[in-house]
């Protein structure tokens, strides 16, 4: 790879080279060493104050520019953060990324994002940057640790290696996660419907291979062991898209006992049943309740607004990068890793209601 200094054309391995040579000219008009002149400019707090005054004025008069990139060549850091998406078009990330990129820039860092497309061999080619160093930490929000990832993970233990999870907490990959409590917030959300008096629920879950699907699943199912109403409780699986929530609608409402709510395990496919709902002109909450799971933006401006969990989506994101960032500051020497689970509320809006009288 070749970068371009001006008019001068030069390769990226000589880019230290330049700096050693810039700073060496800064050093030789003080008359200090360089490494006083590298100190000034990263802890210049530990230099006497007429030197540094005099470095400052040096660096002034020669019009010299530290350059970072030669710096992170240096000291083998590249200031840029992957993060992995399993699917971009889906709006529960978008403010996840959003958190992302906010706490990432705060602490001087570039943010690299890689949609996956569920892709196994798209997530290796992106972990495969992890390993030629062409960033400093992973951050996936899928549920599968790439192999590349986790080749590093041993390879780094018992210290933690820079890559962490969001959204998808998995105790047996052993690497730091935020998340929320998935299975604690299914049982809310079938409890709100078992107050209003629900006894048939649907189930729309997610893919199970993720453990989220599998966490919310176990709740909602503990919950229905635990009102005695087993066999009223209905599961079809999704695949988190508006489709796929359409298609279980269709088959929940074309029950002869149909389900008098539906429990969605996100926000799209909760629009998806509505969606055919309305078609069927089956009424929404008179006839049926409708909860999703996520709250993205467009939930409250469904018709009619949607019940839901609500994620804290950013604050997901801004946690990510904090316990990164702790691991490359050194504060991942711990043999288990740190992983941290944050508040989830139960959003009640105007798709859920009591269940009519005599349900068809």
């Amino acid at each position: 790879m070749t970068v371009v200094i001006g008019r001068v054309m030069m390769d990226s391995r000589d880019w230290s080279e330049l700096y050693v040579s810039n700073i060496y000219e800064v050093a030789k008009r003080v008359g200090v060493s360089t490494a006083t002149v590298s100190r000034v400019l990263s802890q210049p707090n530990v230099v006497a104050p007429a030197t540094r005054r005099k470095v400052l004025e040096a660096i002034e008069r020669l019009g010299y520019e530290p350059n970072s990139t030669a710096q992170n060549l240096r000291t083998l850091r590249t200031a840029k953060l992957l993060v992995t998406v399993p699917d971009i078009s889906n709006p529960f990330f978008s403010l996840i990324l959003q958190g992302i990129e906010d706490a990432a820039q705060r602490e001087g860092y570039s943010v690299l994002v890689g949609d996956t497309q569920h892709d196994p061999k798209r997530e290796e080619r992106y972990a495969l940057m992890l390993k030629r160093k062409e960033a400093d930490g992973l951050i996936f929000l899928g549920h599968r640790l790439p192999k590349e990832a986790a080749t590093l993970i041993q390879a780094m233990a018992p210290r933690c290696a820079p890559v962490v999870n969001g959204c998808e907490f998995s105790p047996t990959l052993g690497i730091p996660s935020v998340h929320i409590d998935n299975a604690k917030a299914a049982r809310e959300a079938m409890d709100h419907l078992y107050g209003l008096g629900h006894r048939r629920i649907g189930i729309v879950t997610g893919p199970l291979v993720s453990p989220l699907s599998r966490d919310r699943l176990s709740g909602a199912t503990a919950r229905a062991k635990e009102q005695k109403a087993t066999r009223d409780f209905v599961v079809m699986h999704g695949d988190f898209s508006i489709e796929s929530g359409a298609a279980a609608a269709e088959r929940l409402l074309g029950r002869t006992e149909r389900p008098t709510a539906i429990f969605c395990f996100n926000d799209e496919m909760a629009m998806g049943v509505i969606e055919v709902a309305h078609r069927l002109g089956v009424r929404v909450p008179d006839q049926l309740s409708v909860v999703g799971f996520d709250d993205i933006r467009f939930a409250r401006h469904m018709a009619p607004p949607l019940t839901t969990i609500a994620q804290p989506m950013r604050q997901i994101g801004e946690g990510t990068v904090r316990l990164l960032l702790g691991i490359l500051s050194g504060g991942g020497d711990a043999d288990t890793p740190e992983s941290v689970t944050l508040p989830h509320k139960l959003v009640v809006r105007a798709s859920t209601a009591p269940p009519p009288r005599r349900s068809k």
